[in-house]
């Protein structure tokens, strides 16, 4: 109805900012401009598409390892609460010395069993408050994004991810025609990540004073590779920065595709072994006094 009564399409759309980011309405909004809406709308599917899949790559290489934990946590539970407390009226009434991993079991075990409820309330109560109410004080978010790119494995993850997706979409709005300023400011609040976000703010702040885009990036090289500085740089001195951009984004979506599946299959056996860790101590100190006493009744 907006359009048909006159309204440009992304002033209508504007209306509806949980559905649409400012990244497609500003798109819209400059093809609308220039008379590129059409080509404007095709760039803009294509490279949601590509971030979209992007996502779910990193999505699906962490499928298996909370697979595996819930696995380890159901069958270590089973032999816990249901076969453990069965057994251990049988060995206190024998009064046989029970070895210390089964000490260990039958301690923790009683405390689950006596506190269990508490810490499970107090777990879900500590998520809420860091959920809800923590993470949406900045600082915190701030503090919470940096562990992230400080931890090892997950951090080179999330860095790459970033980078992606930072370059994809700016290199997306230079090429639907946005003025570079205005671009890397609706990139900041597309990226997820609150330290890139307020990194790209500085850097629309530093080219806004005339300074060039790669010059911040230069002095920020812990969250931005030199290779995607040297690529920026050498992409406002040829012209080329757009087409420059996209070869970033495929270039580290590539890796993150590469080092998804290294990760997956390096903790595809770790995880295992944890599993077989797990589970096996939690049997040895089941079987182990039932051995000792079968040795003792064979006596």
């Amino acid at each position: 109805m907006d359009v048909e009564n006159g309204q440009f399409l992304s002033e209508s759309l504007r209306k509806f900012g949980r559905v649409f980011d400012a990244l497609f309405i500003n798109v819209i909004k400059v093809g609308e401009e220039t008379g590129t809406l059409a080509d404007n709308l095709v760039y803009l599917a294509s490279e949601l598409k590509k971030k979209q899949i992007m996502r779910s790559k990193i999505r699906s290489a962490l499928i298996y390892p909370i697979v595996i934990l819930f696995a380890t946590l159901g069958v270590s539970g089973i032999l816990v609460f249901f076969v453990l407390p069965r057994l251990l009226p049988v060995f206190q009434s024998l009064r046989v010395d029970l070895p210390l991993p089964t000490r260990i079991l039958v301690a923790v075990t009683a405390f689950l069993l006596n506190y269990g409820a508490w810490l499970l309330g107090g777990l879900v109560v500590l998520f809420i408050v860091w959920y809800f109410f923590l993470l949406r004080i900045s600082a915190i978010r701030y503090i919470n994004h940096r562990l992230i790119l400080a931890t090892p494995l997950i951090g080179s993850l999330s860095r790459m991810a970033n980078i992606a997706d930072f370059t994809r979409t700016l290199g997306l709005l230079l090429k639907s025609g946005s003025r570079i300023v205005e671009a890397i400011l609706i990139t900041s609040e597309s990226v997820t990540n609150v330290v890139y976000k307020k990194a790209l703010r500085e850097a629309a702040e530093t080219v806004r004073r005339g300074n060039p885009f790669d010059q911040y990036l230069t002095k920020h090289e812990n969250l931005f590779y030199p290779t995607v500085t040297r690529m920026i740089e050498v992409g406002n001195l040829t012209g080329t920065l757009e087409s420059n951009l996209f070869y970033l984004a495929e270039f580290y979506e590539s890796e993150i595709d590469e080092s998804t599946k290294n990760l997956t299959t390096i903790m595809e056996p770790l995880l295992l072994l944890v599993m077989g860790a797990i589970v096996g101590f939690v049997a040895i100190s089941i079987i182990t006094p039932i051995y000792q006493i079968t040795q003792s009744i064979g006596r």
